[in-house]
């Protein structure tokens, strides 16, 4: 009789950004499709409503650090603490030095992440990135769940969120919210900065373009967008603001996503939840100022993605170094409209 071959246990040390989670479940995938692994992920606790939709992930453990820590004692306890875990391989997302330190200080066999910012004493399956090769963040993410000498497949999953129908329903009871009209959800804010950040009244204007038309909205986001989104419905028709619901700062992350798969389409800027939207299968259009679909575009069926050709994006920068924010101002709110309807009358 053969003897079984033992479960690979592996720890992905994963991401802070909400997007970025939410494109390391092709990861997740691409290790499944190979074996039947148990995957546990450390990544702080904002996380965990992402982690808990994914299907893939049994485990999760807190990072206990805030983002930008070095802390080099404290990583040396966490790595021994995780020693009597019996993981085989730890696979480090993140391309800093300090993100690699708690799985070699835990011992793991195995450690796999690319080339970067002198670690690679910690890692002994350190790779080279081949930008041509793996031109897109969720492609470098999933090439990382092969060996180095074996090509990826060409097609790398997209990642898919799942959700919990009793869930939704709890969260939609909890805000009055029904969806018995389309929903255009709004994701108006970005933790980036302002370049990512299309205006508040070309907002205004995409709902005041849609508002007879028989849709409702439903603004998502963090307690920092609440001012933007106020700031948009100030310049709603005052006649159709009860179809406006403004969720932004009063739902918790795992209540955003919830409701968000309620949604007809999302409207949203390079931000955390169009990925979120991506990964729930919703039509998006997602609207992109200093920073480039060529690395993190959402990976939906149904995208309409916006974008200006000027001479000085994309620039990736927080704020506008000229200050005319040309790349989002001149994004006029009727390419929005007419994506929304493009997206919503072909998946119809």
């Amino acid at each position: 009789m053969t003897a079984k071959t033992a479960k690979e246990n592996i720890l992905v040390v994963g991401p802070s950004w909400v997007g970025d989670m939410v494109m390391a479940q092709s990861l997740f995938i691409s290790l499944k499709q190979q074996s039947d692994c148990r995957i546990t992920v450390m990544a702080p606790d904002w996380t965990r409503p992402i982690l808990d939709r994914m299907p893939e992930v049994e485990s999760s453990i807190p990072a206990e650090l805030e983002h930008g820590e070095l802390r080099l004692r404290k990583r040396r306890q966490m790595g021994r603490a995780l020693r009597s875990e019996g993981f085989t391989q730890a696979i480090v997302l993140p391309n800093s030095f300090k993100s690699a330190l708690i799985p070699f200080h835990a011992g793991i066999p195995k450690r796999t992440g690319w080339l970067g910012e002198w670690r690679r004493p910690l890692l002994n399956d350190c790779r080279r990135l081949d930008e041509d090769a793996f031109p897109r963040m969720v492609d470098r993410f999933a090439a990382l769940a092969y060996p180095e000498d074996r090509s990826p497949p060409v097609n790398v999953p997209a990642p898919r969120l799942a959700v919990d129908i009793d869930s939704v329903r709890a969260a939609m009871s909890q805000f009055q919210l029904t969806d018995n009209q389309p929903v255009l959800a709004i994701c108006a804010g970005a933790e980036f900065g302002e370049a990512k950040q299309w205006p508040a009244q070309h907002y205004a204007e995409l709902v005041n373009n849609l508002v007879g038309k028989g849709w409702q909205f439903w603004f998502f986001g963090s307690v920092n967008d609440q001012l933007i989104t106020e700031s948009i419905m100030a310049d709603v028709d005052p006649a159709f603001l009860d179809q406006c619901e403004n969720l932004a700062g009063a739902t918790s992350l795992a209540q955003a996503i919830d409701l968000m798969s309620r949604a007809t389409a999302v409207i949203s800027n390079d931000s955390g939840l169009m990925h979120v939207a991506a990964a729930l299968q919703k039509p998006v259009v997602g609207i992109y100022g200093s920073t480039s679909p060529d690395f993190t575009p959402p990976l939906a069926e149904r995208v309409k993605l916006l974008a200006t050709d000027i001479e000085c994006r994309p620039c990736f920068k927080r704020q506008c170094p000229y200050g005319h924010l040309r790349c989002l101002t001149e994004l006029k709110p009727v390419l929005a409209t007419e994506a929304v309807e493009q997206l919503t009358s072909s998946s119809s």
